[in-house]
């Protein structure tokens, strides 16, 4: 693109943009000649994928703001419209994030003006709200307005079908279609009314279902530290503690209120280094059974635990040890059905599901995959995120995660036991499933593409002394499994040692997950298997950094 070409494509751009925030700050960039700038911003359009769309808020094409999702809006209505949904009910959501209620303000008005209806829910609320509320409402569709744990300055646009999942191709590349042939905002009708406003009925018959996570009469005792990490989960989840019975959490104050500064957290990710900082801090005062947290728009629930041989005696379960005790809990409860997983997630699940003579299933990443398991009765992946209640929820859940993990927790408080012993039990029943992760935040994702493009050119043969037995790109598929954009290395030896390298779907990051299962004979010889796990687990990790060269 010459020079002339860019000035000529932003003024367009400013001519039609509807947001005065935006536009005042492409007209200054114009004033400025930033070219370098402009060149960012215009280099491409956001790619609408199975992710919907993600990114950084401004003026342009490369940017989230209201062209973009006006134009995004008017793709999904001409899908809809294309697959005869004609009429149908289109409900919409949103979190606390910066422009979150004017994206979802703009997307009903484009489903009016494309001949279908609107409903937007009364305020910002949990993802899975939307998600419930797209089969209770019986809507064909459903667009959550969230960046999820993103930084501030991040948002995005979540699509789900009338099933209640999250789009999968070809609806995405269909929708993209759509949205490319949108040639002009001024071709977009947009009423400025003819929407609904939901009122509290909704979350009203979302807490209610959120009882039938629950067994009638089990123990309701433990004690928690919440964190809504400055998103929107608190009230909804302490209304729902509050209907079960559990003692009311204590609140981790500073971040209990939606903000989407964010100001306390580099980035709202309980995974993140520093985010539960507050959080353990606050259990150090209180003395709780369990610390639980979820992210900014509470699809995601993270756990910790009390652990003295750790700085600050507070421990972050990771999502594979948790997903882990949640289905121990299950099927402790008669769960039957699929247990289901990402490929990334341990392979401990599929042992649990084995052993008690349930039905497992292996996806690809991400819940629009683990969420159309036939006969789903748990789904999870260890990035914090788990499927509980399936018939309520197709997408993971951190408010009906939580309550089931606390269930677990006051069961076991009654035995005078804890969430380390249920893991230490699983792991002499099962081996020592120890799980780590390399993740890259890159600014240049050419980082990404040149790393994933040295590992296929060059595959590794061994990593951590231990010889890659298999290597699989992914991108051509497996029997089980539909292409995707990743590695799979399996490496000999007892410890049944697994390496997958594939790009975030919604973040600037190269993630590699690490897993190595140690036999363990009896509860004596945890540590030691502990030790040989993270000693297995570094080796890799460091062998695999060189190969990729991270």
């Amino acid at each position: 693109m010459t020079q002339d070409d860019l000035l000529a494509r932003a003024q367009a751009w400013l001519a039609e943009d509807p947001d005065q925030e935006t536009r005042e700050e492409l007209a200054a960039l114009l004033d400025r000649n930033a070219t370098d700038e402009l060149a960012d911003r215009f280099a491409g359009t956001l790619q609408f994928g199975t992710a919907g769309l993600r990114g950084e808020l401004g003026a342009g094409p490369m940017r989230m703001n209201r062209s973009v999702v006006i134009r995004a809006a008017a793709g999904l209505a001409a899908y809809l419209n294309a697959k005869g949904e004609r009429g149908g009910l289109v409900v919409i959501g949103y979190d606390a994030r910066y422009k979150s209620a004017d994206f979802a303000r703009d997307t009903a008005a484009v489903m009016i003006g494309a001949g279908l209806r609107a409903a937007v829910l009364p305020r910002p609320l949990p993802t899975p709200v939307l998600a419930y509320a797209i089969r209770h409402l019986g809507a064909v569709a459903g667009v959550e307005v969230t960046a999820s744990h993103n930084p501030p300055r991040d948002n995005g646009y979540k699509v789900y079908l009338g099933d209640g999942s999250q789009i999968v191709p070809p609806a995405d590349a269909e929708i993209a279609a759509e949205i490319a042939a949108v040639r002009s905002l001024a071709d977009v009708p947009r009423p400025e009314s003819g929407w609904e406003t939901l009122g509290d009925e909704v979350l009203d018959a979302y807490l209610e279902r959120t009882d039938a996570v629950l067994t009638a009469g089990s123990p309701r005792t433990a004690r928690t530290v919440y964190t809504a990490m400055h998103g929107v989960g608190k009230d909804v989840l302490t209304a729902a503690f509050g209907r079960a019975g559990f003692p009311p959490p204590a609140l981790v104050a500073a971040q209990a209120d939606p903000d989407p500064a964010f100001p306390t957290v580099a980035f709202p990710n309980p995974e993140e280094p520093g985010a539960m900082d507050l959080a353990f801090e606050a259990a150090r005062a209180v003395d709780p059974d369990i610390v639980i947290a979820n992210d900014p728009d509470a699809d995601r629930c993270a756990v910790a635990v009390p652990d003295a041989s750790v700085e600050g005696g507070w421990r972050m379960l990771r999502g594979d040890e948790v997903g882990a005790l949640l289905a121990a809990h299950l099927v402790h409860k008669g769960a039957t059905g699929v247990f289901a997983e990402s490929i990334v997630s341990s392979s401990l699940l599929g042992r649990i599901a084995q052993a008690a003579g349930v039905g497992y299933e292996e996806t690809l990443t991400g819940f629009k995959w683990i969420a159309r398991v036939e006969g789903l009765r748990y789904g999870y992946e260890e990035a914090l995120g788990y499927c509980v209640d399936p018939e309520g929820v197709r997408d993971k859940d951190g408010i009906t995660a939580a309550l089931l993990v606390t269930e677990l927790a006051s069961v076991l408080k009654e035995q005078d036991r804890t969430l380390t012993d249920l893991l230490d039990d699983l792991a002499v029943a099962h081996g020592l499933h120890a799980t780590d992760q390399l993740s890259v935040r890159v600014e240049d994702l050419g980082v990404i593409a040149n790393a994933m493009a040295a590992l296929r050119e060059r595959p590794p043969v061994s990593l951590a002394g231990l010889t890659v037995v298999s290597a699989e790109d992914l991108t051509k598929g497996t029997e089980s499994l539909p292409p995707t954009d990743g590695l799979r290395y399996h490496l000999e030896g007892d410890y049944r040692a697994r390496v997958i390298v594939r790009p975030s779907g919604t973040e600037p990051k190269l993630k590699c997950y690490l897993e190595v299962v140690v036999p363990v004979g009896d509860g004596s010889e945890l540590a030691t298997a502990r030790a040989t796990g993270d000693r297995v687990l570094s080796a890799i990790k460091r062998d695999l950094s060189a190969a990729a060269g991270l």
